[in-house]
C-alpha cells in the first residue's frame, strides 16, 4: 500500500509543491509501554472522525497531500496498525502536520486495548 500511496502522490503532485514525504507504519509491539508482555490489541477507530480531520490538514500551508489507512478489529503482535502519509513542499511544512496529525490520531480517533 505504502509504494502505491508513493507513486500516486509523486505523480499527481506538482513537481514545485513536492519535496518531501513523510511516512508512519505503526506495529502491534510485543510488549506494552511498561514492558509487560502483550499477545495484541483490540483497535477500534472513529471514521467518520478521521475522515473529517484529513481535509483539515490538507489544507494547511504546503502541504499536497495525506493519507491514512487504520486496521481496526484484533491484532496479533508484528500486525499493522496504522499507515500515516504526509507529502508536502519543505520539512518545516511536513513535520509539524505530521506530528500533529499522529497525535490527533492517537489521543481523539483511536481506541486501543491491549491483550495480555
Amino acid at each position: 500500500m505504502i509504494d502505491r500511496w508513493l507513486e500516486e502522490v509523486k505523480q499527481g503532485a506538482a513537481p514545485e509543491e513536492l519535496g518531501m514525504i513523510l511516512v508512519h507504519n505503526g506495529i502491534v509491539r510485543g510488549t506494552s509501554k511498561l514492558g509487560e508482555p502483550v499477545l495484541g490489541m483490540k483497535l477500534s477507530y472513529d471514521e467518520k472522525k478521521l475522515n473529517s480531520i484529513i481535509p483539515i490538514f490538507q489544507k494547511r500551508p504546503g502541504i499536497v497531500e495525506v493519507k491514512i489507512w487504520i486496521n481496526a478489529g484484533n491484532l496479533a503482535v508484528g500486525d499493522d496498525i496504522m499507515l500515516l502519509l504526509v507529502a508536502g513542499r519543505f520539512r518545516t511544512d511536513v513535520l509539524p502536520v505530521f506530528e500533529e496529525l499522529l497525535s490527533v490520531i492517537k489521543n481523539e480517533i483511536v481506541t486501543e486495548e491491549e491483550v495480555q
